[in-house]
């Protein structure tokens, strides 16, 4: 995997789209396969929440960007769980019809909304990993489109001002420069592989990985949280 460590103040306004169809080429035939039953599996990075509630979370982020709704208080927790209960009565197909949808289309919208999206598309792959997770399948937060999810991490975390870190990645070529490196905060020091440096970024559990941060602690890390 190469990993380029200039990109983090670099937008590519395709990347986005690129990843979510990507995303949507790998992920979705996985979901038509998968039971009923499937659907109510409890989804452990998002308590409370069970696959077919992610998939109504996901889907109808999509529908509100295809639709430029943002009203005050969208993605909120009163929002999204708004958004799963108007979709309490359709059926497992539906959703998943919805979300490939969304993964289709989405991209040139966020492409040209200047990187004020680009945060969601990233979410979207996050979620599509907490999925995979909760399935038992290869690739959570990882696979062929990490290099692309790093370099929009590395974006977007540069965009936001996040703290400075410089990450030395088991599975890169280089080095991967992420958040405000313009500020006074010296960089924190990650080195550990690409999946579980998405894990911390996106509050996700990291139990039993090998890793080692120096200068931040690992919460500050997270671009999701409050």
């Amino acid at each position: 995997m190469t990993t380029p460590a200039d990109v983090h103040d670099v937008r590519d306004p395709e990347l986005p789209g690129r990843l979510l169809t990507d995303e949507r080429d790998a992920l979705v035939p996985l979901l038509r396969a998968r039971k009923d039953e499937d659907f109510a599996l409890p989804v452990a990075a998002c308590p409370g929440w069970t696959v077919r509630d992610v998939l109504a979370h996901c889907s109808a982020a999509f529908t509100r960007v295809l639709e430029s709704r943002f009203e005050k208080g969208v993605f909120s927790p009163e929002s999204n769980d708004r958004d799963i209960a108007e979709r309490a009565d359709w059926s497992n197909a539906r959703i998943v019809d919805e979300f490939e949808r969304g993964l289709t289309e989405a991209g040139p919208v966020i492409a040209r909304a200047g990187g004020v999206l680009d945060v969601l598309a990233l979410g979207e792959w996050v979620h599509a990993g907490d999925l995979r997770e909760t399935f038992g399948e290869p690739g959570a937060y990882g696979g062929d489109r990490l290099p692309q999810a790093l370099a929009l991490l590395a974006y977007v975390t540069c965009r936001d001002h996040h703290l400075p870190l410089h990450a030395d990645l088991d599975d890169a070529d280089e080095p991967l420069r992420l958040g405000d490196l313009s500020g006074e905060r010296p960089p924190a020091r990650y080195i550990g592989d690409g999946a579980t440096l998405v894990r911390l970024y996106a509050g996700r559990p990291v139990h039993g990985a090998s890793y080692e941060l120096a200068g931040a602690r690992a919460e500050e890390l997270n671009i999701f949280g409050d």
